[in-house]
């Protein structure tokens, strides 16, 4: 399996600030819409990579490990279990519904992976070829399947998607690092 990996230091520079299905990396000041008011005034530290998954199912692995690595690389290990729960909840999504829903010349395309830094939060947006939306089901304790959306949503401050053109989807997901706190040493208030 074969996956390209850039990072901010590696990507090309676009002079236009829209991003469309067919770019491999968002713009570094990307951020979605409705989650604007998230951001604080002034970043701490910005920083984004992306990843490009074949279109297979096995690549699901590959971008949680993407994700851990590339979490750890940013000192925020603490967010890796969580975040990598919600890649593998989208990518899974992404590859059972984004191409199985893409007409068919697209549904061999790949599917982008990134996850962009803003301080303490961390989006991670995948995007695939599929015209579909993502829509919240509720499912019966019989159904094999179908809480993944749920698990996205209580794990992010917030969650959403958006349409690509020309074609195509972008999901993505907010998380924030919460930092680990020093235990409490005996004789300290």
């Amino acid at each position: 399996m074969i996956a390209t990996v850039q990072s901010a230091q590696t990507a090309p520079r676009r002079a236009s600030t829209s991003w469309t299905a067919l770019d491999w990396w968002p713009p570094l000041g990307w951020w979605p819409d409705s989650a604007r008011d998230l951001l604080p005034g002034s970043p701490e530290a910005t920083a984004s990579a992306t990843f490009v998954l074949p279109p297979h199912v096995e690549s699901v692995h590959s971008a949680r490990s993407f994700t851990t690595g590339t979490l750890t690389g940013w000192g925020l290990t603490e967010l890796g279990e969580n975040m990598e729960l919600v890649v593998s909840e989208l990518a899974t999504n992404a590859f059972r519904h984004g191409l199985r829903l893409a007409e068919r010349a697209r549904a061999k395309e790949p599917i982008r992976l990134s996850l962009i830094r803003r301080d303490s939060l961390v989006t991670c947006t995948l995007n695939d070829p599929g015209a579909g939306f993502p829509a919240l089901r509720e499912s019966s304790p019989l159904d094999v399947g179908g809480l993944g959306l749920h698990i996205v949503e209580s794990l992010s401050l917030r969650w959403g998607w958006a349409p690509l053109a020309p074609y195509g989807k972008i999901v993505w997901a907010v998380l924030q690092s919460v930092p680990c706190e020093a235990p409490d040493r005996p004789g300290r208030p």
